[in-house]
């Protein structure tokens, strides 16, 4: 069952008032974090992180979602068709990054399959496929075979030209940018490897940062482009219900920036 919960508040733009006094200018308009959100998991699953901020709430939540069940490289395909699977179509998935509705039956390396994207690059740290954080569903996305082959493994930044077939999804020589309705999204699931691999359970302290390039360094960039997506496209209906589903059925743990965004500026 979904969880009830209180909808974040995103804040709106303030209108523009004229300069009253000479040489007087408008102050740049800038976004606001999110407003604090309730959801059933803060008197239990959260007890331990509710009123914390920065480095005390990151080592809280570390401490949370590290209690986690984790399964293997080959059984992410079975459980990507029911996390990601198409609220308008039972037998289809949706896929990442083009948004396309796919087959479940489509899964595989050929031109028109899907296949198993890693969000967090898997060279960014260098844990590959191993089980553990190149297994974790909170950022294994099913994406069009073509399109996760363009991504690569390079950084999230603005800016680029369109990908083919990528939804509005763009590229350059080093970043890539989901289109509209997926940054969000992506930008919750690279925060949320980020808190998990802390480096003390024998892979990479995986960090974000405000760099492109970083290649089989363990970060991903650009921080403050990750924070202004997860303050624009904040948590989706079908977001939400993936992170039930992983919850409930496969890890036993949670993504707690989809329950609670605003903890992306909270902690950033």
């Amino acid at each position: 069952m979904l969880a009830t919960r209180i909808r974040p508040r995103w804040k709106s733009v303030a209108l523009t008032t004229a300069a009253v006094l000479v040489g007087l200018t408008t102050p740049a308009l800038t976004a606001a974090p999110a407003a604090a959100t309730t959801t059933e998991y803060d008197d239990t699953y959260y007890a331990d992180a509710i009123g914390k901020s920065g480095t005390a709430l990151k080592d809280s939540l570390h401490t949370i979602i590290s209690d986690q069940t984790k399964i293997s490289y080959s059984a992410v395909w079975n459980a990507l068709k029911v996390a990601d699977q198409d609220p308008n179509n039972s037998s289809n998935v949706l896929l990442l990054y083009s948004g396309v509705s796919r087959s479940k039956s489509l899964n595989g390396g050929d031109v028109g399959d899907w296949n198993r994207e890693h969000t967090w690059a898997k060279s960014h740290g260098d844990f590959g496929e191993v089980t553990g954080p190149g297994t974790d569903l909170h950022h294994l996305r099913a994406c069009d075979v073509q399109v996760n082959s363009i991504r690569g493994n390079l950084d999230f930044d603005n800016g680029g030209s369109a990908v083919t077939n990528g939804g509005g999804s763009t590229v350059d020589s080093d970043s890539f940018a989901p289109r509209a309705a997926d940054r969000g999204d992506v930008a919750r699931m690279i925060l949320y490897m980020a808190v998990r691999y802390e480096g003390d359970d024998g892979f990479a302290d995986l960090e974000p940062n405000e760099k492109v390039g970083n290649g089989s360094a363990p970060y991903m960039g650009k921080l403050s482009v990750l924070k202004a997506w997860n303050e624009a496209d904040p948590p989706s209906a079908f977001e939400e219900r993936r992170n039930e589903v992983i919850y409930d059925t496969y890890q036993h743990n949670r993504n707690p920036f989809i329950d609670h965004p605003e903890w992306v500026e909270a902690i950033w």
